[in-house]
């Protein structure tokens, strides 16, 4: 059984590109392997609480030394950290917002990449003391854009830093692999978009199959970006 985190970035809860692709998978996947488990976490909805000066020291006191009161600052990190550790593959729904995550998304990267829980920290590895705890997962981002060419080789590849943002910190998610589909030209609302529009629903139907596919044949899960 593959075990799911579903997590929508986006603040639009009506008429979202990246949820609408979202539901696209979720229901393809269903449709094939409806003993799956999903789980769903909307930041919309309920967004994370941006990290504070009380939630670091809370994180960085040793765990059975937290007053009661830091313990409850914890507890959604607790919560969200639980629901990644369990999923096999993070659907993550995500729009790119000025080059960059949606900050409810920020908040819950930072709520989940934490010291004993998804890293571990010891200056005994020298200039690297940052250890992964989590392994083996893989994401599957669905993104959109309103301009065009932010995929490598595009002419605003430059501009894109939600995808190297998560690439760079994927490690610490426990994330091998990121499988991409991005739809582009959101703002011209012209045929670009509605054929990038198509183009990432197939794209996203394919990817259902793919990982269907590679899923019952047993293959590995870590590897390079998509």
């Amino acid at each position: 059984m593959t075990k799911f985190l579903r997590v929508d970035a986006s603040a639009r809860r009506s008429r979202s590109l990246t949820r609408s692709l979202g539901d696209r998978f979720q229901h393809e996947w269903q449709s094939q392997r409806p003993r799956d488990k999903w789980t769903l976490r909307d930041l919309a909805s309920e967004p994370p609480a941006h990290i504070c000066e009380e939630w670091i020291a809370a994180a960085f006191t040793k765990e059975e030394a937290r007053t009661p009161e830091q313990r409850a600052i914890l507890a959604q990190s607790d919560r969200l950290i639980d629901e990644l550790r369990n999923a096999d593959v993070c659907l993550l729904t995500a729009p790119m917002y000025n080059s960059g995550m949606p900050s409810a998304l920020k908040a819950w990267v930072d709520n989940v990449v934490r010291i004993g829980r998804t890293f571990s920290f010891d200056l005994a590895r020298g200039d690297y003391p940052l250890e992964p705890l989590l392994a083996g997962k893989q994401m599957v981002l669905l993104t959109s854009a309103g301009e065009f060419g932010f995929a490598p080789g595009g002419v605003r590849q430059t501009l894109d830093h939600l995808v190297p943002h998560l690439e760079a910190i994927r490690h610490y998610l426990g994330v091998g692999r990121i499988h991409v589909v991005r739809v582009e030209y959101q703002e011209f609302g012209d045929s670009r978009h509605e054929a990038s529009l198509r183009e990432a629903q197939e794209a996203t139907t394919a990817l259902v199959a793919q990982l269907i596919r590679d899923e019952e044949a047993g293959a590995p899960q870590k590897g390079s970006p998509t």
